[in-house]
């Protein structure tokens, strides 16, 4: 074999990372989705149909991530480093789980209403999953560093403005509710919507350090 070919050869294509990051990135943007419908009904049906989706797209990311996860460990050349694939692959898990986990604590919890603080979080959540889909997409051909960068700088943003919701409704809670399981309830919520925020920061950084050993 000529040294162009084996070239061609150990260079990977990347037919499966790639499409595999595309399809889990597709799933969190649609579970965000999901739980903005979900945020903005009045309705237990909808809401309930809302819930049943959503769970149903965590049971696909599951698939997607263990497939990457398969993949890593069967392929001996990958289009970046090892722990990178498998960190982005896990925060991206992490913010499906956590969206899953807010929708089935109003549905267990069996909270009438939802406050404008979990439905501006949930606004923030599809934000910040939709810029990180836009990073990731991006990552495939390294053709426009800028808007990986864009979109990274930008899921930061997001997240502090995010921390900012949530530390406002937390000190509205406890000096309003005098529910205390209520109390409880509320803030468990409040609390994943606000980790998945930080998950999708987390995985700026992870792409953010993926930009700086490749380019």
């Amino acid at each position: 074999m000529k040294l162009d070919g084996i070239l061609q050869y150990l260079i990977p294509k990347d037919k499966k990372f790639f499409p595999l990051f595309e399809q889990a990135t597709a799933n969190m943007v649609l579970t965000a989705e999901k739980l903005c419908t979900l945020s903005a009904t009045h309705t237990n049906v909808t809401r309930k149909d809302a819930i049943k989706e959503i769970e149903r797209l965590e049971r696909s990311g599951d698939n997607i991530t263990h497939l990457i996860f398969n993949e890593l460990s069967t392929n001996f050349i990958t289009p970046f480093d090892r722990e990178d694939i498998h960190q982005l692959a896990a925060v991206i898990d992490d913010v499906v789980d956590l969206i899953h986990a807010s929708a089935k604590r109003i549905d267990l919890y069996k909270i009438e209403e939802i406050s404008p603080a979990m439905a501006n979080l949930s606004e923030l959540i599809l934000k910040s999953a939709q810029e990180l889909q836009i990073a990731v997409l991006n990552l495939k051909s390294m053709k426009n560093i800028s808007a990986i960068k864009e979109a990274c700088v930008k899921i930061h943003s997001l997240e502090n403005h995010a921390d900012e919701v949530f530390n406002n409704a937390i000190a509205r809670l406890f000096e309003e509710e005098k529910d205390p399981i209520l109390i409880i309830k509320i803030k468990e919520i409040l609390s994943a919507l606000e980790t998945a925020t930080d998950k999708c920061e987390d995985a700026a950084d992870v792409i953010h350090s993926i930009l700086i050993k490749t380019t």
